[in-house]
């Protein structure tokens, strides 16, 4: 009996990557289809799925941002990736300094990010009621996406695995036991799946940034 590969779709939580694997590796150029295809080399990945948010403007965070347009714009000639945008919201707050006797306080700029995880599991639960994949890999290490894993293995009988992008820790056990399947991400994933240092789309070349 011939056995098709399974048709794959792939859900990426941007910051859970990038803080876990991308900027402890200093491996942050990375080509999202070729990691997908090195993780799951006998599927049919039909769609990959990018969750972020735009950086917001704060003081000293210019290169930042720059750098994070950039890897966007590389990641936009990826033709069978989609990127979804959450945002960030900024106030100003008043809280406590650290090791300070007294309690002596400082007003902050509170940055929070929004939207990004809810935009994943929407996708992810809608995806899979629609029929759009035969398995759908989540690559996060946030508990909070075990509700949606679930609804998919257990309500839909799809399957579904995990990809921690954690290079030090393991899974939540509420995180792992909603997955079919568990992955860890190793150095010689992120090393094997590098973009080329310089690509080009229709507004010109894109020129990998300095330290990536």
């Amino acid at each position: 009996m011939i056995q098709h590969p399974l048709t794959t779709n792939v859900y990426i939580d941007g910051f859970n990557l990038y803080y876990r694997a991308s900027k402890p590796s200093g491996l942050k150029w990375i080509d999202l289809r070729r990691l997908s295809e090195l993780l799951f080399p006998d599927d049919n990945i039909q769609s990959i799925h990018y969750f972020t948010a735009h950086l917001s403007h704060r003081p000293g965070n210019e290169a930042q941002r720059y750098r994070q347009q950039i890897y966007l714009r590389a990641l936009s000639t990826i033709p069978e990736l989609k990127i979804h945008l959450g945002y960030f919201t900024s106030q100003r707050r008043i809280m406590p300094l650290a090791d300070t006797t007294p309690t002596q306080y400082a007003e902050v700029l509170h940055s929070e990010e929004k939207g990004t995880d809810v935009n994943l599991a929407v996708q992810l639960v809608f995806d899979g009621f629609v029929g759009r994949y035969d398995h759908a890999v989540v690559v996060s290490n946030d508990a909070d996406f075990a509700g949606a894993m679930s609804l998919i293995k257990d309500n839909l009988n799809l399957k579904v695995s995990l990809v921690n992008p954690d290079l030090k820790q393991g899974s939540p056990k509420k995180l792992s036991d909603a997955a079919n399947y568990v992955k860890r991400i190793r150095r010689k994933h992120l090393l094997g799946s590098q973009l080329p240092d310089r690509l080009s789309d229709q507004n010109g070349e894109i020129v990998k940034p300095v330290g990536w």
